[in-house]
């Protein structure tokens, strides 16, 4: 859902900066590169640490890359399927980093076993999300699924909430609650949208699969 509202509006806020790097140069593929860099630093450096707030503000700075290098391939005319793979391999590389931090900071100073454990279940279960619409498009399934929480929500939800939390550090009473339970809606929003997946690309293997068989009799 909020991929398709939230990328139309920040495609048109960020077509001009996209303008402006093609201008003096600079190519998508760097912009990909840098803002995933960006990003894990963001995380690994600072999530461990508990340091939510500049650490959200890091990886924010940097996570709109995800729509820059894209439009800026588009007015470059310039789409190609290796852009596409780089982008989608690196937005899972940037992901792992925001969840591995906070799985980090749980696993240590944030003295939370289980934390850390859903920290690590949202992590892994956005990776399988995204594996099962590749794999299922791979053998020629469209998957039309608008699953409940996807990519661009579990960023939402979790940046929203790190960077609320770590307004705790300047003294913001109750804010530090936001973490906990951001990662428990991430988990298992993801856990659902794993279920809504697997149960389309079954649906529609058995649905091309019928077809196959029936055009095979004819």
């Amino acid at each position: 859902m909020l991929n398709k509202y939230a990328r139309a509006f920040f495609t048109r806020v960020l077509t001009p900066f996209a303008a402006l790097l093609i201008r003096i140069g600079v190519s998508p593929d760097a912009v990909t590169l840098v803002g995933t860099g960006g990003v894990v630093a963001g995380a690994l450096v600072f999530y461990p640490r508990g340091e939510f707030f500049w650490g959200t503000v890091v990886i924010t700075l940097f996570v709109f890359s995800d729509l820059v290098d894209g439009n800026m391939a588009r007015q470059l005319g310039r789409s190609s399927r290796w852009g596409a793979f780089l982008d989608s391999t690196l937005d899972r590389v940037a992901d792992s980093a925001i969840f591995g931090g906070l799985a980090l900071w749980y696993a240590g100073g944030g003295d939370s076993l289980i934390l850390c454990a859903m920290a690590i279940f949202c992590l892994a279960s956005g990776q399988v999300v995204s594996y099962t619409k590749a794999r299922g498009e791979a053998i020629g399934l469209p998957v039309n699924v608008n699953g409940l929480v996807e990519r661009a929500e579990r960023l939402v939800i979790t940046l929203v909430a790190c960077g609320l939390s770590g307004l705790h550090a300047f003294g913001v009473p109750g804010v530090e609650v936001l973490l906990p339970i951001a990662l428990w809606i991430v988990g298992i929003g993801s856990a659902v949208t794993l279920g809504q997946r697997v149960v389309t690309v079954r649906r529609e293997s058995a649905e091309a699969d019928a077809m196959a068989q029936g055009g095979t009799g004819v």
